[in-house]
């Protein structure tokens, strides 16, 4: 583990930020002081639900992310401007986004999932 948790407000470094990153957020990147992450989808209906979702827990997080909305993606960015870095909570709210926006029932559900219809496809799972 090359980083060490940290207070709410105090950042880490570029260094911490790529291991904590590699660690619990592999599909995030670090890039001109923000942790990144960009969902693909499968168009318009799928983009407004993302954003939907971001919207919800950012709210209720009060931390709220940047966001670049286009028709078949959305990127999230996050960055405590308070604290003028990324702290531990960017990196508690992109592990939320993660778990939410990604999250699909497990083979012991009673809950079916998509089906792999192109009518019903709405997010490209990593």
């Amino acid at each position: 583990m090359g980083w060490r948790k940290r207070g709410p407000e105090q950042t880490y470094t570029e260094e911490e930020i790529q291991a904590r990153l590699q660690e619990e957020l592999p599909h995030w990147y670090y890039e001109n002081g923000w942790i990144r992450r960009k969902y693909k989808t499968f168009g318009w209906k799928g983009t407004l639900m993302v954003v939907n979702a971001i919207g919800h827990l950012a709210e209720a997080a009060f931390h709220h992310p940047d966001l670049t909305v286009s028709y078949a993606f959305v990127i999230v960015k996050l960055m405590t401007h308070s604290a003028k870095g990324i702290t531990d909570k960017d990196f508690e709210l992109a592990k939320k986004i993660e778990e939410v926006v990604m999250w699909r029932p497990g083979e012991e559900s009673a809950l079916e999932g998509t089906p792999d219809d192109p009518r019903f496809k709405y997010l490209k799972y990593d």
